[in-house]
């Protein structure tokens, strides 16, 4: 009896000391869980320049609606409300109030005036009418550095269509098939190559080549389902790569 009271009393002290154990290693791993990257110490990074954005929201749906690249969905319609897909602006940047447009649609006019002759104004005006377009969405704003996005969502009838639109009229490998204001000699921008892309979203990254004079523009078309999108950032001197990727993938993420 002696001998298997010993024996108990051993069991019962290793179950405490793994129980004990356990309970440590639970609380260890939800305190790192709960920390940001920088408090954790080894995991500490030097800023690569990305701007602080809020958390990104997906908007809801309307009842029964698929989402975009759902197998149901086969013209890849956005049923959100397109101005419910727009980035929001980093933190810490102004609102351009100049692309808020009307009850969050802007007139086309605000989007034409990207494009720096008249002759390609005109010509993309007529084929947004030719291709039927129904809405676009904007948003631009200015970070301290200077630095001036703007963002446009252009809404058709069905995946199709912008997909032809893309293909036979806007981008190409090299150039966008029309000038950006401010843009001397623009062409794919190779830095992009590594980024990861974004599932259902196609990317076209340029980027304008030296010498750019007082500024530089990058800029990107997104086709996602019934939706083209344009990126543009310019800043004086040269604008940075990498707030301008991460720009181009949180919106291509927010599309997808």
């Amino acid at each position: 009896m002696k001998k298997d009271r010993r024996v108990l009393r051993a069991v019962l002290r290793w179950t405490a000391a793994t129980v004990a154990f356990a309970a440590a290693c639970a609380g260890a791993t939800y305190g790192i869980t709960e920390m940001r990257r920088t408090d954790v110490p080894g995991l500490a990074t030097v800023s690569d320049g990305r701007w602080d954005y809020p958390e990104i929201q997906f908007p809801p749906l309307p009842s029964g609606s698929p989402r975009p690249f759902a197998e149901a969905n086969k013209a890849g319609v956005h049923y959100a409300d397109l101005r419910e897909l727009l980035l929001p602006a980093p933190r810490g940047a102004t609102a351009d109030k100049a692309l808020r447009g009307t009850d969050g649609w802007l007139p086309r006019k605000g989007f034409l005036a990207e494009y720096a002759s008249k002759d390609d104004r005109d010509h993309v005006d007529e084929l947004l009418t030719d291709y039927g377009l129904r809405h676009i969405a904007a948003r631009g704003w200015t970070t301290p550095d200077g630095t001036h996005t703007r963002i446009y969502l252009l809404r058709f009838d069905t995946a199709a269509v912008v997909d032809e639109l893309q293909q036979e009229e806007f981008t190409s490998w090299d150039s966008p098939k029309f000038a950006a204001r401010g843009a001397a000699d623009v062409h794919n921008d190779e830095a992009f190559s590594h980024v990861t892309p974004v599932a259902n979203v196609a990317r076209y990254p340029y980027t304008e080549a030296k010498p750019y004079g007082t500024g530089q523009v990058r800029q990107a078309y997104l086709v996602a389902g019934d939706t083209l999108a344009l990126v543009v950032q310019s800043r004086k001197g040269s604008a940075r790569a990498v707030p301008f990727q991460q720009t181009v993938v949180l919106q291509s993420q927010l599309l997808g």
